[in-house]
């Protein structure tokens, strides 16, 4: 067997979890419906762990050296980190099993809510469009060494001949990531418990040694943020804590032992990893590899994507341990440029002191499984692309390259720098009527009329009620909707059948919110699979998948499209149906159509050119979308950017840039309308209070945003900016599948209206209704109306 103390040559942080064909995600809404038993799932999800393994080693990497990353999570790792640290909040306490350990049954709960117990908090990781569950800790959470579903991984697989590495959110990471728990003291930072959680951190390490491990990943990606960076200063808290850890004894190598490595009271060795961006001081980049280092800890890694290069002093600092530098992109889908990464890493080579090993900027679990699945990509594609697959080959390639030299990859070197060639001079990529028009644009073209003006308009107009009701736009998609649109597309009913069959479940939509009390009507979307793909597939420039599936949170799984040239709108998208569903009602209905962030936030996106271009083409065409919908009479449009707080880079000097960029392009999006039009707008997932001006800035006239989970926190962010537009914050956790009480409704809204004055609040869910089925969504509606309506009744009789 290869030393243990040896770093792999080649590896990745992270893989697609949710299989190839979304095996996983099949197993866990099985479960949740009833169909199958826990016992059931696991050996469903044990199965996928051996395909992925499989298929890694047949991708070239080694399954006895620590190269394949455990990082099975059957919901998401930071709950798996929480429930191997047995880290419960108070509320689930009951759910612990004697020792403390967390068994599957009751993280669904942590992660999903149960009877009036609501779940842990959604939010996105980082600046991507994954979500992570909050966790919640106090001052008496508890803190211990149970690992053990993950060490039966490590032990389970090290006898079947694969020495894997398992992988944990590392300590500081996770507690930056955490919330304090609702009832804690104030000024309580669950920081503050950090070295009750290293004492835990040391038992799990020992835990999976004894387990087999040879190496252990903790991700440290909180360091690339403006408080993480800072805490990774030399002589901070980062050192402190990784020097506990690195303290440790180590296990003892070798292949006599019960689970044939490592065996004794001791620990792994380290990995640490620092994906998207710099870590530590931008500033002094590899200074907090350096300190990490200086630790103890065995190997570091650097994102060579969105971070800088570690300087050649810290390179030259870092002795024994190894660099494993993140230079393939484990984000975006676009093809490497080999030779120009193999040119880096060797200078990195030059350079160092140390052994360089070659790997992933981040965890491939953002980019779908395998191009080579894929049937229905045009044709010129295929080879600009690499999904995970793909860049485990890279990966490979690199470290042979590294290893033996060009020569020994001059193939693979060759055909990747033709692939790229031919992108770059492609028919498509660079429309000059897109460029002209986008250099013909003025200032007026981004500006507006007087809020003020433009609400007295519309509400003469629009005869709204105090605290209008509304949805944020689809309404479940049934299994007999998703059948429909595979039949159609299958060729087994006929176009003509299948638009008949839209304009029947628009009807019933329309009917059903009339019937509720809604006072803003939507049509559903029933003709859209997916918020962003509906409209990549009616513009130009885009491309969709058919296999391409990425992990959004949970069972919940996504198809981001592919967005490789300049953006046109051949032709009107949203219009038809827009139209139909306003004939069926005298109530207003919303036009609905998705913000230019938001679709490239959800698609992969080019790369050869600045981020905020792309937004204006994107701008454009849903401008001209826009002004049509005004022309067919609709009075309301609403223009969805969730992922607005998404994109905002990770350091605070970065921000305004991204913040300028983005707000423009909304704006340039819906500043062709008349006073009288209201446009709305959605956002969820974020930490508002970071992004108020920018909120403001979009100059939307009715914002929704998602609040329910975190309990309307954001109200005081919102009377603490004087904040004076409509404002929507969501009373209804659609994330979840319980069904909130009416008295539940009715404290958000008192909540709401403590800070919030009464002729902006607008009345409506978290967000879209697409994933929940009628029956909850039906007795939630009903609730919402309900509590709104006792709202009106009671500000009636206080005016």
């Amino acid at each position: 067997m290869t030393n243990p103390s040896t770093f792999p040559a080649a590896t990745i942080l992270g893989y697609p979890r949710i299989g190839p064909h979304r095996e996983l995600k099949k197993a866990l809404d099985a479960h949740w419906s009833g169909a199958i038993s826990e016992q059931q799932l696991l050996a469903d999800a044990r199965k996928l762990q051996d395909r992925t393994v499989s298929r890694l080693v047949e991708l070239g990497l080694n399954a006895a050296d620590s190269s394949i990353p455990a990082d099975f999570a059957l919901y998401d790792q930071v709950l798996d980190t929480t429930a191997a640290l047995g880290a419960l909040p108070a509320r689930f306490a009951d759910l612990a099993d004697a020792d403390g350990s967390v068994g599957t049954a009751a993280s669904f709960i942590l992660a999903r809510g149960h009877g009036e117990r609501p779940p842990l908090e959604l939010t996105k990781w980082f600046d991507t469009n994954y979500h992570y569950l909050v966790p919640e800790i106090g001052p008496e959470t508890p803190f211990t060494a149970v690992a053990h579903q993950l060490a039966d991984t490590i032990r389970r697989h090290r006898e079947n001949g694969a020495v894997l590495r398992p992988v944990l959110v590392g300590p500081v990471t996770y507690l930056l990531l955490a919330k304090a728990e609702d009832h804690a003291p104030e000024g309580f930072d669950p920081l503050d418990r950090i070295d009750d959680a290293v004492a835990a951190y040391a038992g799990i390490l020992t835990q999976l040694g004894d387990a087999g491990a040879d190496w252990v990943q903790l991700d440290e990606p909180g360091l690339v943020t403006d408080r993480g960076g800072a805490l990774a200063a030399p002589g901070g808290l980062v050192e402190r804590v990784y020097r506990k850890l690195a303290d440790a004894p180590r296990a003892t190598p070798g292949g006599d032992g019960e689970n044939g490595g490592n065996r004794g009271n001791g620990r792994p060795a380290l990995l640490v990893t620092t994906g998207y961006g710099t870590a530590g001081n931008p500033e002094a980049p590899g200074e907090a590899l350096a300190v990490l280092a200086a630790a103890g800890v065995e190997a570091v890694h650097a994102d060579l994507i969105r971070g800088r290069l570690p300087s050649a002093s810290v390179l030259a600092d870092l002795g024994s341990t190894t660099f494993l530098a993140g230079i393939v992109d484990g984000r975006n889908v676009w093809r490497n440029s080999l030779s120009a990464s193999l040119e880096v890493l060797q200078e990195l080579q030059a350079r160092s002191g140390t052994a360089v090993s070659v790997g992933t900027a981040t965890s491939l679990q953002h980019v779908p499984h395998d191009v080579g699945a894929e049937d229905a990509l045009p044709a010129h594609l295929p080879q600009w692309l690499a999904f995970a697959d793909q860049k485990v080959s890279e990966v490979v390639v690199l470290a042979r390259g590294l290893a033996g030299g060009r020569s020994a990859v001059a193939a693979e070197l060759k055909e990747a720098e033709d692939a790229l060639r031919e992108r770059s001079t492609f028919h498509g990529v660079v429309v000059p009527s897109v460029r002209t028009r986008l250099q013909g644009l003025a200032e007026d073209d981004f500006v507006r009329g007087p809020a003020d003006r433009r609400a007295a308009l519309q509400q003469e107009h629009l005869q709204l009620p105090v605290l209008p009701t509304t949805t944020i736009g689809s309404f479940p998609q049934t299994g007999e909707v998703r059948r429909a649109r595979a039949a159609v597309r299958s060729g087994s009913i006929s176009d003509a059948d299948y638009e008949q069959f839209l304009k029947d479940e628009i009807a019933r939509v329309v009917t059903l919110q009339e019937e509720l009390g809604l006072d803003v009507l939507v049509h559903g979307e029933p003709e859209r699979n997916d918020m962003v793909q509906y409209f990549a597939e009616h513009l130009d420039g885009f491309a969709a998948t058919s296999q391409g599936w990425v992990q959004s949170y949970g069972s919940r799984c996504t198809r981001p499209s592919i967005l490789w040239g300049d953006v046109v709108r051949p032709a009107a998208i949203t219009v038809p149906w827009t139209i139909y569903a306003q004939s069926l009602t005298d109530r207003p209905l919303k036009g609905m159509l998705t913000g230019p962030v938001t679709i490239l936030a959800w698609s992969f996106v080019r790369d050869d050119q600045p981020l905020g271009d792309t937004a204006q083409q994107v701008a454009l065409a849903l401008r001209d979308e826009i002004a049509d919908l005004e022309a067919a009479g609709t009075g309301i449009i609403q223009v969805d950017e969730p992922a607005l707080r998404e994109l905002l880079p990770l350091r605070s000097n970065d921000q305004a840039a991204y913040l300028n960029w983005s707000v423009r392009s909304f704006r340039l999006a819906t500043s062709g309308v008349q006073d009288r039009t209201q446009i709305h707008t959605h956002l969820c997932y974020s930490e508002f209070g970071e992004i108020i001006g920018a909120i403001d800035g979009l100059d939307a006239d009715v914002t929704s945003i998602e609040a329910a989970r975190s309990r309307l926190e954001v109200v005081a962010d919102l009377a603490g900016f004087g904040f004076r537009r409509g404002i929507g914050p969501g009373v209804y956790d659609i994330h979840s599948p319980r069904v909130p009480s009416q008295a539940e409704i009715a404290a958000l809204i008192n909540t709401a209206l403590t800070g919030i004055p009464v002729s902006q609040l607008w009345i409506n869910p978290d967000c879209g209704l697409k994933t929940r089925g009628y029956e909850e969504t039906v007795q939630s509606l009903r609730h919402v109306v309900a509590a709104t309506e006792a709202a009106r009744a009671a500000l009636a009789v206080n005016a």
